[in-house]
């Protein structure tokens, strides 16, 4: 059921483990219920056996990470590189400890988007247009 819940626990579940099961629990009932759009939160992976399901992985340059998170999110210049390491450096290790796959990986996505190049109603655009024209096995 769990990739890691509960793995190795000699004192019980930590609050951590306990969230990842209560959003695991939300994320496919929700997907059972109707169609909708999961951002992160393992949904890939909670979703893999799931029909229908279109999986997509966005990413960008690391320049334009980071001024993105200085224009937008009012982050530090002077900071920034640490800022940028120490949220990828955690999304990495939610991702890879929950699911026993590597972040990122190409094989776990339908789709990755490069936002670099283009707006993010492009990237819009990009989404609808794969999920209109997929074919599911």
């Amino acid at each position: 059921f769990l990739a890691s819940a509960f793995a190795d626990r000699s004192f019980g579940p930590t609050n951590e483990d306990l969230l990842w099961k209560l959003q695991y629990r939300i994320i496919r009932e929700l997907a059972e219920k109707e169609p909708c759009v999961i951002v992160g939160r393992c949904a890939d992976y909670v979703l893999k056996d799931m029909p229908g399901v279109t999986n997509v992985f966005i990413h960008a340059e690391v320049e334009d990470r980071k001024k993105r998170a200085i224009e937008k999110y009012g982050e530090d210049p002077a900071k920034i590189d640490d800022i940028i390491a120490t949220y990828d450096k955690a999304r990495q290790n939610y991702y890879n400890y929950h699911t026993c796959q590597k972040w990122g990986d190409y094989r776990n996505y339908n789709l990755s988007i490069n936002s670099s190049y283009i707006t993010e109603e492009e990237a819009v655009g990009l989404i609808v247009d794969y999920v209109e024209r997929r074919t599911y096995r």
